[in-house]
């Protein structure tokens, strides 16, 4: 994983995430990740950076990685919202870095929620 310790390491990332989430911007299944201040500050920026990782290590392209300001439920930042067409949004909460590739090959590939980091489901 790639550690964050200025600016230019964001903007690189920042380019990466373009070139990796073009092509899978009309994907089925969005990703979207909390970086709001109270979410960068809890370490959204490397959950969504592993979460991007290892969709491409999968090769997984008909997925778009999105971001989204804060929502308010900061004490459970980083916050992974999951949306499946047709499926309930899940929102997980305290997303850690080792949470990405599960989120990845059990929700997104095989369509099972993990229960333990689960925060809710909206209809």
């Amino acid at each position: 994983m790639t550690k964050i310790t200025n600016l230019a390491d964001l903007r690189k990332i920042k380019e990466t995430a373009s070139d990796q989430t073009s092509a899978r911007s009309e994907g089925r299944t969005r990703v979207i990740v909390g970086l709001g201040t109270c979410g960068i500050a809890a370490g959204a920026r490397n959950v969504m950076q592993a979460i991007m990782e290892e969709l491409q290590k999968r090769k997984i392209k008909d997925v778009s990685v999105e971001t989204t300001g804060c929502i308010g439920m900061c004490q459970k930042e980083p916050l992974v919202d999951i949306i499946h067409e047709g499926q309930p949004r899940i929102t997980y909460g305290n997303v850690k870095t080792d949470d990405a590739a599960r989120i990845v090959s059990n929700h997104i590939v095989n369509g099972k929620i993990l229960e333990d980091i689960l925060v809710g489901r909206a209809e």
